[in-house]
Order: C-alpha cells, then structure tokens, then sequence
C-alpha cells in the first residue's frame, strides 16, 4: 500500500462551481435568461448613449459603506509611504491602543479612513476635503 497522499488534479480545484446548490427547473431558469437578457440590452444601451463608461458604477448604500473590520480581505493593493507617512500611521495606531484602548491593526485605520473620506466625497462632492486637499486649497 502506497503511502502517498492523493492530492486533486488542477481540473478539480479550477473547476467552474454554480451558484446555487439547489437544482433550478427549466421554467425558471427561462425566466431568469429572457431577465438577463433584457437587462444586458438596456445597459448597453445605456452605455452606448453615454459614452466612456463600459461598466455600471456600483452605487453604495448607507450600511454599504461601513469598513469590513477584521476579515479575510481577498482583494490587495499596494500603497507607498513616506517615512514620515509610517510613522504617522504607526503613532495614531500606537495612540489607538494606548489612550483610547482600542487594538486595530494599521490594515483597518486605513480602511476606516478610506470609508470616512469617500462618505465625505460622495455627500459634500466639490467641497469634501480630499477634493479640496487634492486641489491644494
């Protein structure tokens, strides 16, 4: 008997999954393609009137909004920092912890201000602080 453990091939672990676990009837699954469809040729449409924009922009909702908090994020970006942008983030982290009690990770005072900026973008637009830093007033 061999010892060697049987490991899935590429074929299984790449495989496309559905997105319900529950078979659909073909009545239904009808419906929901002539719904597609006709979703899809109103946007192109859509689209094609307006221009630039290839895909519709995601319109967040107050409860959208919040931070994920402490989760597997699955999406990553890479951002550079000064020295000095470091240990800034590093001190309010420190500061967090120290006086206020509060044990976050630089991960989410960062996504906790991006939430706050982009709340304040969408709700004062033109005067919201990061457009008004970006232009340099």
């Amino acid at each position: 008997m061999s010892r060697r453990v049987s490991l899935p091939g590429a074929d299984e672990l790449f495989r496309k999954t559905t997105l319900s676990a529950v078979p659909q009837t073909q009545e239904v699954h009808d419906d929901v393609v002539e719904v597609a469809a006709t979703n899809r040729q109103t946007t192109t449409s859509v689209q094609r009137a307006k221009g630039v924009r290839q895909t519709p922009r995601r319109r967040t909702h107050q409860l959208d909004r919040q931070p994920s908090g402490r989760e597997k994020h699955d999406e990553k970006i890479t951002v550079y920092l000064s020295p000095e942008e470091l240990f800034d983030l590093e001190q309010a982290r420190l500061l967090l912890r120290g006086d206020l009690g509060l044990a976050v990770d630089r991960g989410r005072i960062v996504r906790e201000s991006l939430a706050i900026v982009i709340a304040d973008l969408e709700t004062k637009g033109d005067q919201s602080i990061i457009a008004r830093r970006l232009r340099g007033r």
